[in-house]
């Protein structure tokens, strides 16, 4: 197994790509609030709302299950949104008991234009790595994802240094 090939390397490798990644995330999340089109900062949720509507209208209840948020966490960042100016709600004529929401056409070309300009650093890395460069970035980045994701939906916590659980005491 790759965990046991390279012992100690392998366990730098991990705790420096664990140095990293936060580092990289909050230099990405400081070059796009430089670009925001909003007056205040948009968190990682509006984003990814605002990278989920730019394709088109959606109800309420599509853009929760894409995002994998709860219809109340859904309903709030909508409502920053639309304060901001950036997106409108309307009633859906097919079900009035459904909002569709959509971009603002005026504001359509702006937030395409920052949300392309804030995976700009991005883009220009990927650029430098080979096309098998690329696809195995992205297959790493994705097998971490989904692991992450196995390890939140797990009932039982990961072990700690030392064999205890969170709230199991040792009997000493």
């Amino acid at each position: 197994m790759a965990e046991q090939a390279g012992g100690s390397e392998h366990s730098a490798l991990c705790l420096r790509l664990m140095q990293l990644f936060p580092r990289v995330t909050r230099g990405m999340r400081r070059w796009q609030d430089r670009a925001a089109p909003a007056p205040a900062p948009l968190s990682r949720r509006h984003i990814a709302a605002l990278e989920q509507i730019r394709g088109g209208a959606l109800t309420v209840g599509e853009l929760a299950s894409r995002l994998g948020l709860t219809l109340p966490t859904v309903s709030g960042v909508l409502a920053d949104l639309d304060r901001a100016g950036l997106v409108e709600r309307r009633p859906d004529p097919a079900d009035r008991r459904r909002t569709i929401v959509q971009i603002i056409p005026g504001q359509a070309t702006l937030i395409g234009h920052w949300l392309d300009g804030a995976a700009q650093p991005l883009a220009r890395v990927l650029d430098q790595l080979t096309p098998g460069e690329q696809e195995a970035f992205l297959k790493a980045m994705n097998l971490l994802e989904t692991e992450l994701h196995r390890q939140d939906t797990t009932a039982e916590p990961p072990p700690r240094p030392g064999g205890s659980r969170p709230g199991q005491t040792s009997a000493r």
